[in-house]
């Protein structure tokens, strides 16, 4: 590939990269040591992209010195035929090839029917982001308490580990998921209710560096988490987990919590607008950390009280 720097050229990131990659990152994100790097690879390592894509990204070679990378999760959509999307996760370059840093980022959204994302952006990099193209669909979080939650509707509900088979109606593909993300380190839940089983997963995290709680990966749909969020509650409570962190652009109705309007924002670029609840494979899923933007409010907080039936704020696209 021609570029005005003599040797400087950009391609795939190899296994035998990883190493140096991890080292360069490490670099870029002072707040993540080398070992969180080789460790968020190696989990790139264990995730299968669909055919014909890259396993972890591109990078940026000089004189034979990698001098920039992106990270790339590609994966198919759940339940949805063929579609493909990428997570675009972490992406840096050395400050003395600074100016070639779009070489990497044409690579990267260059395939059309493919829909990018960008689950954690940096709030210096949302004016670059919005000019590459992207689009905000996530506008904040729901911080709730699900176990405050009673039964809804009289039905029964059972929640347990997906290491174990539901004596009930369930996708085949469903149960590779929660396989898949449990391997990521993810907490992967049957949820049985009128006999039929539904996926969730969950991933434990830190806010603000010390208070835990479970950051919603993936659902169905938030309408059947909020029915079911008192069994669900309770269950990750057990695991030492009672604040449940959902991606939300309104308060959401039948849940115990608040809204924070602009924190953790999320982007996409392409043909399919992501929906809420569904962080399947992407970094949110595959690597650890914590979530050190959500704050609370120097104010009570007035909850979003359960009422019977369980209607969601409508949640059209994200409000400015």
């Amino acid at each position: 590939m021609g570029s005005p720097v003599p040797g400087l050229r950009r391609r795939q990131i190899d296994k035998a990269d990883v190493g140096a990659v991890a080292s360069l990152l490490a670099r870029g994100f002072p707040a993540r040591d080398r070992h969180f790097w080789v460790e968020a690879l190696a989990q790139l390592t264990q995730h299968e992209p669909p055919p014909g894509l890259p396993q972890y990204g591109y990078l940026l070679e000089s004189g034979g010195l990698i001098v920039g990378a992106i990270l790339l999760i590609y994966s198919a959509l759940p339940g949805d035929g063929d579609a493909i999307r990428c997570n675009l996760s972490s992406w840096y370059v050395d400050p003395a090839f600074r100016a070639y840093a779009p070489m990497l980022v044409a690579q990267a959204l260059r395939r059309k029917d493919i829909t990018y994302l960008n689950v954690s952006p940096a709030p210096h990099t949302l004016p670059i982001i919005e000019a590459q193209g992207f689009t905000r669909y996530c506008d904040g979080i729901f911080v709730a308490m699900p176990m405050l939650n009673g039964p809804f509707g009289g039905s029964k509900v059972e929640v347990f580990d997906a290491d174990r088979l539901p004596q009930a109606r369930f996708d085949e593909s469903d149960a590779q998921m929660l396989r898949a993300h449990a391997a990521y380190g993810c907490i992967s839940l049957w949820c049985v209710a009128e006999g039929r089983a539904s996926p969730l997963i969950f991933r434990a995290r830190l806010a603000r560096r010390f208070i835990p709680c479970a950051q919603l990966i993936y659902c169905r749909d938030i309408a059947h988490l909020v029915h079911s969020a008192g069994p669900v509650g309770r269950a990750l409570a057990r695991r030492g987990l009672p604040i449940v962190i959902i991606d939300a652009n309104a308060p959401i109705q039948g849940l115990w919590g608040f809204y924070k309007r602009g924190r953790l924002p999320k982007y996409f670029k392409g043909p399919r607008r992501p929906r809420l609840g569904d962080l399947a494979y992407t970094e949110s899923a595959l690597t650890g950390g914590s979530v050190t933007a959500i704050r609370g409010s120097t104010r009570p907080v007035r909850p979003c009280r359960p009422r019977g039936a369980l209607p969601l704020t409508p949640a059209n696209g994200p409000r400015r």
